[in-house]
């Protein structure tokens, strides 16, 4: 197994069980401790994880693909609140919007008025929460159980042969030469499709999230046409992703 595939498998169970052990590790890759420990420094370095006693922990265990039904209830920073609220004001009745997985995406989905409209995700806590608004057409791609999310082989091609008006993506960082990342590859695939299938794109994204990467690109900056911010997000920062032609806005 390649390096780039066994970080992957790491973080793919630190997503699972947030912490996670040498041993374990070491079984799961059937490589020895030594190895493990090397690729837990170079993960460690990347900011992806925290090395601990005998093991690792997520860096951070907030970020997108780590929701469980607690931390949905409890983890509503007010940046997301206010990301969501700035997001809803692109959406009008009638439009066709595809809603990726994450929290902010989530929010959105419990502000979202009940209006006409016809709703695309494969996140079980947004399904959810529009199963309750009957204005609210939902077109679910479907797929085996991936932590929130539903995902399987035919998922992506589904969604490709959609015609969506409006993308709201989430993303675990955005750098301006990285671009748009996440943990793991397993939800690459969805989120290309939903990338290429609309006709506009916008990234909700947290301030802290700016100038990260993760392991896997899945979008340039380029493809978006707006990112929604927090009013946190400082001019500096705005002004290198304004240069590549994207929107930012973050302002009230």
């Amino acid at each position: 197994m390649n390096p780039l595939k066994r970080h992957e498998k790491i973080m793919e169970a630190l997503l699972q069980r947030q912490e996670v052990t040498v041993s374990d590790l070491s079984e799961l890759l059937e490589v020895t401790g030594k190895t493990v420990r090397e690729d837990l420094a170079k993960l460690e370095s990347m900011g992806l994880l925290v090395r601990v006693h005998g093991g690792a922990m997520l860096a951070q265990n907030d970020q997108y693909g780590i929701l469980n039904s607690r931390g949905v209830i409890e983890k509503h920073h007010p940046e997301k609140t206010e990301i969501a609220e700035r997001a809803l004001a692109y959406i009008r009745p009638g439009d066709i919007v595809a809603l990726d997985g994450g929290s902010t995406t989530l929010e959105m989905a419990r502000r979202m008025d009940n209006l006409s409209l016809t709703v695309v995700t494969n996140d079980l806590f947004i399904i959810a929460e529009l199963t309750k608004k009957e204005q609210v057409r939902l077109v679910v791609p479907g797929g085996a159980r991936v932590r929130n999310m539903l995902v399987g082989d035919d998922t992506a091609t589904f969604i490709s042969g959609l015609n969506i008006h409006k993308a709201f993506i989430s993303t675990t960082a955005l750098h301006p030469e990285f671009g748009l990342s996440i943990y793991t590859g397993d939800l690459v695939p969805l989120k290309k499709a939903m990338i290429s299938a609309s006709q506009q794109v916008y990234g909700v994204v947290d301030h802290h999230k700016f100038g990260q990467f993760a392991l896997r690109t899945f979008a340039k900056c380029s493809e978006l046409d707006c990112i929604i911010s927090d009013h946190r997000l400082d001019e500096e920062t705005a002004a290198l992703y304004s240069q590549s032609g994207v929107k930012v806005d973050y302002q009230s």
